[in-house]
């Protein structure tokens, strides 16, 4: 089953924070990819998130660069798919997602593939759960 994988779980998995129930959603989906039978897909800007994150918590010294690198590697050999995001899209689509939502437009990239597949979308984001509820996108139930 195909499912669109948000940053915020990805994140709970290398930091390992947030609340017990956050991080036992994320420790079950990531139960569920390594298992096989679900296929997480991302939007085009999910590397650039990862990166960004990941660059901000070094330069503020929670992590190190070697830590990074590992986390890195095991995202690579995971597979995740990663959907290029179209200029009309971006400019359409999404940008009235994040208008109409009040999202960023990087949640609004996730909505929107999830939307495009009918398919759902595993998030911690609170904004990002509350748009889908009103568009009629499920959040992967584990």
């Amino acid at each position: 089953m195909n499912f669109v994988l948000d940053n915020s779980i990805v994140m709970r998995w290398f930091f390992n924070d947030g609340s017990i129930k956050d991080r036992k959603y994320s420790e079950d989906i990531l139960n569920l990819i390594v298992a096989g039978s679900y296929i997480p897909i991302t939007p085009g800007i999910w590397p650039l998130e990862i990166a960004n994150v990941i660059s901000r918590a070094e330069s503020m010294g929670q992590i190190e660069e070697t830590r990074s690198a590992h986390f890195l590697e095991i995202i690579r050999e995971m597979n995740i798919a990663t959907e290029s995001i179209a200029q009309d899209i971006s400019f359409g689509s999404v940008l009235h997602l994040a208008r109409m939502y009040q999202l960023s437009s990087y949640d609004a990239s996730y909505l929107e593939l999830a939307m495009r597949y009918s398919i759902p979308l595993a998030t911690l984001d609170k904004d990002l759960i509350g748009a889908m509820k009103k568009v009629g996108v499920s959040r992967l139930a584990v």
